[in-house]
C-alpha cells in the first residue's frame, strides 16, 4: 500500500491489532474518529443526530494531514474529503458539521506533496480565518532555497542550514 501524500481519516484512524486491518472498512471515513476514540478510551460515545445550523467548517493541510478544528472547543481532527463531515468527539455537539474542501483535493495535495518534509505539509483555503494561517505561500527566495537545501552535516538542532530546524529550542 502506496503512503499517502496527505493522510485521510480512513488511514489515521486505522483499527489497532489485534483487529484486522479491514476491521473497520464499513464505517465511514468522518465516523472513524468515534470508533478509534472508543476503542482507545475503552468507552462508548453517543452519536451524532441531524446537522448544527448555520456551520460550514473548512478543511485545511496540517503537517501532511487532512484536519477541520471545531468552532466551539478548537479541538481538530483528521478528516477525509471522501466523507465531508466532522463532529467533534471532545465537546460533543448536537450534530454534524458539514466540511469544505477544495474543488480539487489531489491539486492541493500534489502542492504539497512537493515538501519533502511531511511535517512541513501545509494548505489553507484561501477564505480560512485560523489564526495559525500564514499570508501566502509564495515561491522560496534564492537564499532561502539553499538554506532549507543545505546539508545539516551533524549541526546543531536549530543551526542555519538543518533541515530539520522547525525553530523550536
Amino acid at each position: 500500500m502506496a503512503v499517502p501524500t496527505v493522510s485521510t481519516a480512513e488511514d489515521f484512524y486505522a483499527p489497532p491489532p489485534p483487529l484486522r486491518p479491514d476491521a473497520w472498512d464499513l464505517i465511514p471515513p468522518a465516523e472513524r474518529v468515534i470508533a478509534y476514540l472508543e476503542n482507545a478510551e475503552k468507552r462508548g460515545l453517543p452519536r451524532p443526530e441531524g446537522w448544527q445550523p448555520d456551520v460550514l467548517l473548512l478543511a485545511r493541510v496540517d503537517a501532511g494531514r487532512w484536519l477541520a478544528q471545531c468552532p466551539l472547543c478548537q479541538s481538530a481532527q483528521v478528516v477525509s474529503p471522501a466523507d465531508p463531515r466532522f463532529w467533534c468527539v471532545d465537546c460533543q455537539p448536537d450534530g454534524w458539521a458539514p466540511l469544505r474542501f477544495p474543488d480539487d483535493v489531489a491539486a492541493v495535495e500534489q502542492l504539497v506533496a512537493a515538501e519533502p518534509n511531511k511535517a512541513r505539509r501545509f494548505w489553507w483555503a484561501e477564505d480560512d480565518t485560523a489564526w495559525n494561517r500564514p499570508r501566502s505561500r509564495g515561491a522560496l527566495s534564492p537564499k532561502e532555497q539553499a538554506e532549507r537545501d543545505a546539508p545539516n552535516e551533524g549541526g546543531e538542532p536549530g543551526a542555519p542550514g538543518n533541515p530539520e530546524n522547525v525553530g523550536g529550542w
